[in-house]
């Protein structure tokens, strides 16, 4: 699957629950690198970023959440996450485990670990795997 199948499968997971969860929710006009969705729960607006992630080893799924270019050619800069530039995480991971994390309480600049106790208190009910069932 291609990264940008997999960021669109994503975002669609993040619409899914926040959905579910009566946000409401707006797509940003044009490409905002911080900004995935912004949802409205009646009072204020968060702005979310989404990642998602299939990699798994040693007990936990690794997650990027610095940019490195984009849809561009790479420059080698790297830019770090910040919860300057966005208010949620909401991360979704192959096999459908999801967490709604407040980016106050992220506490890293490039990669996180998920499935541990660290994030635990922010894992959300799961949704649908990233990667289909292979059936024969």
């Amino acid at each position: 699957m291609s990264p940008r199948k997999q960021g669109d499968l994503g975002e669609l997971s993040a619409i899914d629950w926040l959905g579910s969860q009566g946000y409401a929710l707006y797509l940003p006009l044009g490409h905002i690198p911080d900004v995935d969705l912004i949802a409205l729960d009646g009072e204020r607006a968060m702005r979310v970023q989404v990642k998602s992630s299939t990699v798994y080893s040693n007990d936990r799924w690794h997650v990027t959440i610095c940019t490195r270019g984009g849809n561009r050619s790479w420059n080698g800069l790297v830019k770090l996450f910040s919860a300057e530039r966005c208010d949620r995480l909401f991360v979704v991971v192959a096999d459908g485990r999801r967490w709604y994390i407040p980016s106050q309480q992220v506490c890293a600049g490039s990669a996180l670990a998920l499935g541990g106790p660290k994030y635990a208190a922010f894992e959300i009910e799961p949704g649908r795997p990233l990667h289909p069932a292979r059936g024969g």
